[in-house]
C-alpha cells in the first residue's frame, strides 16, 4: 500500500513538472508573444486550441509542425510565422501542454 502512494505521489509530481515545465517553455519560446492561456492576443488563447483540436486524431503532429513552420489562414487573416528556435521535441511538449488547457 505504501508502495502505491509512493507511486501516485511521484506520479502527480512528475506531472505538474512536465506542465510547469511546458509553461516556462512557452515563455522561453516567446509563445506568449502572441498567445496567452486565456485571452486571444495576435493569436488564440492556449484554451481556445485546445478546445478547437479536442477531439481530433493525431493532433499533436500537427500542431507541433504548425509551432515549427507556421501557418497561415487557421485562425484568420494573421498567419503565424515559423518558429526555428523550437525543436521537434520542445513542439511536441508544447502541445501536450496546450492540449490540456481546457
Amino acid at each position: 500500500m505504501k508502495r502505491f502512494l509512493w507511486l501516485s505521489v511521484f506520479a502527480v509530481a512528475s506531472v505538474s513538472n512536465v506542465a510547469s515545465a511546458s509553461e516556462e517553455l512557452s515563455k522561453a519560446k516567446n509563445c506568449s508573444t502572441c498567445h496567452s492561456a486565456t485571452a486571444r492576443l495576435v493569436g488564440p488563447s492556449f484554451k481556445e486550441i485546445a478546445a478547437r483540436y479536442a477531439k481530433q486524431e493525431g493532433v499533436e503532429d500537427k500542431l507541433a509542425q504548425r509551432v515549427r513552420k507556421g501557418s497561415s489562414g487557421v485562425w484568420g487573416a494573421i498567419p503565424m510565422p515559423a518558429n526555428a528556435q523550437v525543436s521537434e521535441a520542445e513542439a511536441r511538449a508544447l502541445v501536450k501542454w496546450i492540449m490540456t488547457q481546457k
